[in-house]
């Protein structure tokens, strides 16, 4: 496939990340308090499905790997929000099991993934090591998230949500400036501002509702 039509796609991916968190971000501040609104994850979901091919096709193992963690939660947020629901059958059914048809075909050419992925003369290994470290920490938040949001009964977006963001977005650029990855380092870039915002407006939520509590 043209290296193009690949950077094209990385690309498209990087606009649906992007969008969510601008989306996010203008919602929020029109509430006055940090919001997870349904949209958010509809764009998740969508910027996900295009970065993990970005990412196949690039032989990226890390980016592949960060994409499979977070998958399911973004599909239980859109439970959560109602709109599951709403979607067809059939559409359904391709995003359950999307995922697990790439697994079974890892599976099935496991030699030839571990040579394409995991030993590439392109990627040395603890680059390898190092960019999967932030693509973790970067989608542990998801899985924060999902743990936050299954003890409140609720989809939310809470302080350590945003933290985890600003951390693991750093070490993406750091590996994507090595790896001269211009859609990880544009992609990532985009929103430090909105995660450091997100932070602000929570806190400041915590402080007024712990003024208001010493009152009472």
């Amino acid at each position: 496939m043209s290296p193009y039509v690949v950077l094209s796609i990385g690309f498209l991916a990087q606009v649906f990340f992007s969008a969510r968190i601008l989306v996010q971000w203008i919602l929020s501040e029109r509430a006055g308090k940090v919001l997870s609104p349904s949209l958010f994850w509809i764009l998740s979901l969508a910027g996900a499905y295009l970065l993990c091919l970005y990412g196949w096709l690039r032989n990226d193992f890390s980016i592949v790997l960060g994409q499979f963690i977070s998958y399911y939660v973004y599909l239980w947020n859109l439970k959560e929000k109602g709109i599951w629901k709403s979607i067809f059958m059939s559409l359904k059914w391709i995003l359950l099991l999307t995922p697990v048809v790439a697994i079974l075909f890892v599976c099935r050419n496991a030699e030839a993934f571990m040579r394409d992925f995991l030993r590439n003369d392109s990627i040395p290994l603890w680059l390898v090591i190092f960019g999967s470290s932030g693509q973790i920490l970067f989608t542990l938040r998801f899985l924060y998230q999902f743990y936050y949001s299954r003890r409140r009964g609720q989809s939310v977006l809470p302080a350590g949500f945003w933290i985890l963001s600003l951390t693991g977005s750093l070490l993406i650029v750091i590996y994507g400036c090595i790896r001269l990855d211009a859609v990880l380092i544009v992609g990532q870039s985009v929103g430090f501002v909105a995660y450091i915002r997100n932070l602000y407006i929570g806190c400041r939520d915590k402080k007024i509702e712990h003024g208001k509590d010493e009152r009472i």
